[in-house]
């Protein structure tokens, strides 16, 4: 059982999240909602004519080319077109062949050009670089339809929610502020129920002392109390049931390296671009990494994060340069695009690759299964295989097969993908204390700025940049580094001077046209109040519900005031432009 009894809705332009941890049922209940699964019991109930997209965690893209692809949900071609632009895509291009990246933002582009009334997303941020996940956050912002979002990604949840469901222990609660609110809220009830099941142990011993005393002599008349026993018996087995446990992940760095882990001198890369020309990757960069250092690697896809990183181990060599690696070095490596699970292999089989029931966890034998149940694999699980399990569960499989050897250099490339909000703390606080070197190569804007004391930036045009500090500390130190670089445009030839026309006399605007151009003025500098002050209201996530009525004329107002800006706009542009060409 994933659910059981949710009630669960989402009104006009809410901004929500469903959080949960990995495997509690959250991307089946947003397919339910989007009606591809039907439930087991309930309803389902959708305003007619109303449409709802939905990106899935893992998309599918099929068609020729993007655009294909993007208007096959019946967006407009130039929509579509549009939404992929957004997204960086190009509408031409081919379906084969696509990176993660931009697998997501294709999906995410024929979503947005659908034009929904209801959109739900499913790990939206995975694969995106940090500007991707900011162009995502600002089509949210700007978008009309009401949101439904499952991440990870605890500061693209604060910048876009205004509500939150958790998915817990079968049940669905609900807060009605944003994310940023969300640990304190969630802390709270976990207390309070902890509460509860004190006071159900208590009455339970009270009530088992009695039947052991007298309920023999008085079985007819005190039945009822007998019944009511056996409920809170099976109300705790419930609740023992559906316990979670904990994560009990650890982490050794082994053998001790050397002081200095790898040390790059003024190295160079380039790749053949698609044109034949030679692409730059980075050029003259030097770095020293030490033995306790928390390098995280950022910058856009395609920028060569990966490229860097390989390099540094000394698995690629430089154009130019040189890269030297430090003495007694143990790795783990756990790759982003998860090419080391065979999805036909069971989770037993992936754990102890060699047979038998028994792994080796840093230096001591240990069943598999007791195992697989720190990382909260159940004994059910571990003859299903690998594709069976959720995103989130397939990246601490992989976790699990890394922290189990000794290595005092832990090579994490986006980490954070699937993983829910518990597991992402367990794993931040595993890595705070870990006393090896740590290399992560993230797009997760907090989980950098908790974990790195050092961040290397490459901004995709062949420079590359080192920071003391994480994102936050990078982008406020290098102002304009991700900037795309000016193309300067060949200078033309020099012309004859043309012969110059004796200038007319300078007209004025008509009286009627300056009243108006004023009028127009004040209007385009009020409007922009009036519209932000009706969308303050609208996040109001009870005024549907309590004022439908109220909640309708709001719309209409807010629709006419964004007409009547664009109107105004386009007047006052029109009559400025008549006043500079008259010269007034």
């Amino acid at each position: 059982m994933l659910f059981d009894g949710v009630d669960l809705g989402v009104e006009p332009r809410t901004r929500a999240c469903l959080v949960g941890r990995n495997g509690a049922g959250k991307s089946t209940l947003l397919r339910i909602l989007a009606g591809e699964v039907l439930p087991d019991a309930g309803d389902r109930f959708v305003t007619p004519s109303l449409k709802v997209a939905m990106v899935p965690q893992e998309p599918r893209i099929v068609g020729a080319t993007l655009l294909d692809y993007a208007v096959a949900g019946g967006a407009e071609h130039y929509e579509a077109e549009a939404a992929l632009e957004t997204f960086g895509l190009s509408p031409t291009k081919s379906t084969e062949g696509l990176s993660g990246g931009e697998i997501r933002r294709a999906a995410l582009a024929r979503a947005f050009a659908e034009q929904p009334d209801v959109l739900l997303l499913d790990e939206p941020t995975n694969h995106l670089d940090i500007f991707a996940i900011e162009t995502l956050e600002a089509e949210i912002a700007a978008c009309r339809a009401a949101c439904l979002i499952i991440s990870h990604d605890r500061a693209f949840l604060e910048r876009t929610t205004q509500r939150c469901f958790w998915l817990e222990n079968r049940r669905v609660r609900r807060l009605d502020k944003g994310f940023s609110h969300f640990d304190d809220w969630a802390e709270k009830i976990m207390a309070q129920e902890a509460d509860e099941a004190r006071r159900l142990d208590k009455a339970i011993e009270r009530e088992q002392h009695w039947m052991a005393r007298g309920v023999t002599a008085r079985r007819a008349r005190n039945e009822g109390r007998r019944r009511r026993l056996i409920e809170m018996r099976e109300t705790r087995a419930a609740r023992l049931r559906e316990g979670r446990g904990a994560l009990s992940m650890g982490l050794d760095s082994g053998a001790v390296s050397g002081q200095r882990v790898a040390e790059a001198k003024n190295v160079s890369k380039s790749w053949l671009a698609a044109d034949g020309g030679e692409r730059v990757i980075f050029k003259d960069f030097s770095t020293r990494i030490l033995r306790g250092d928390r390098i995280a690697v950022a910058g856009p896809n395609g920028a060569g994060k990966t490229t860097l990183v390989r390099l540094l181990l000394g698995e690629i060599p430089p154009d130019s340069g040189s890269v030297k690696l430090g003495v007694n070095l143990e790795i783990a490596y756990v790759d982003q695009a998860r090419a080391e699970l065979k999805p036909d292999a069971t989770l037993w089989s992936t754990l102890a690759p060699f047979g038998g029931d028994q792994i080796m966890v840093r230096g001591q034998p240990k069943h598999v299964a007791a195992y697989a149940k720190e990382f909260l694999f159940k004994d059910s699980q571990l003859r299903q295989p690998v594709a069976s399990l959720s995103g989130g569960e397939r990246n601490r499989l992989l976790l699990a097969r890394a922290l189990a050897t000794p290595a005092n250099l832990l090579v994490l490339d986006e980490p954070t993908n699937d993983l829910d909000m518990d597991t992402l703390d367990l794993l931040e606080d595993l890595l705070a204390d870990y006393d090896g070197t740590l290399i992560l190569v993230s797009h997760d804007r907090d989980f950098i700025d908790r974990l790195a004391t050092s961040t290397i930036a490459l901004n995709g045009h062949g420079k590359v940049v080192e920071t003391p500090g994480g994102w936050t500390d990078l982008i406020a130190q290098n102002p304009g580094f991700f900037d795309k670089p000016e193309i300067k445009a060949p200078k033309a030839p020099a012309l004859a001077a043309p012969v110059r026309a004796e200038p007319r006399k300078a007209a004025k605007l008509t009286y009627k046209d300056q009243r108006r151009l004023e009028e127009l003025e004040g209007l385009v500098a009020k409007l922009p109040a009036d519209i932000a002050a009706l969308e303050k209201r609208l996040e109001d996530p009870g005024l549907y519900a309590r004022d439908p009525a109220g909640f309708d004329k709001i719309m209409k107002a807010l629709d006419a005031a964004r007409l009547q800006l664009g109107a105004a706009e386009e007047e006052w542009l029109a009559l400025e432009e008549k006043r500079e060409s008259l010269g007034a």
